[in-house]
């Protein structure tokens, strides 16, 4: 889980087989204050990949600038590049993405819903759900 700030637009790609794929950096800052009082600052730069809806969605409602919150896995993945050098790239693959401006569309909402909706609709049409299930009740909780 992150909550940061966009680096940059996302650059928006489709695969062969026709999927949507957005990728973008977040900015995370971390501040303290050291022995002497004096307030530090470090950035840290995170790369985010988004695929399917919730890239499409991406690449329509992020900007360079805005704050998101992300949720997401780790993933490393590595490359031989011109010279043959070995590279290695850790990102972000992301599941879920709140826009957290409010002057951005969504202000504060969920953007992977809009995207999880339909496939949820779907599920739900095909295996009924009955009002047991959808209810927890709070003392059923083990913790």
């Amino acid at each position: 889980m992150l909550i940061g700030n966009v680096v940059r637009d996302p650059d928006i790609r489709t695969t062969p087989s026709g999927q949507s794929v957005a990728s973008f950096s977040v900015a995370t800052n971390l501040v303290w204050k050291d022995k002497e009082g004096q307030r530090q600052q470090k950035a840290e730069y995170h790369n985010i990949v988004a695929w399917r809806k919730l890239g499409e969605i991406v690449g329509q409602f992020v900007k360079k600038g805005g704050k998101v919150y992300v949720e997401g896995r780790l993933s490393t993945r590595s490359w031989d590049d011109q010279n043959g050098i070995k590279r290695f790239r850790t990102e972000v693959i992301a599941d879920n993405l709140i826009l957290l401006d409010k002057a951005g569309m969504g202000g504060g909402r969920s953007a992977a819903p809009r995207a999880e909706q339909a496939e949820q609709r779907e599920e739900s049409e095909q295996s009924p759900v009955t009002p047991a299930e959808q209810e927890i009740n709070i003392e059923d909780i083990p913790f």
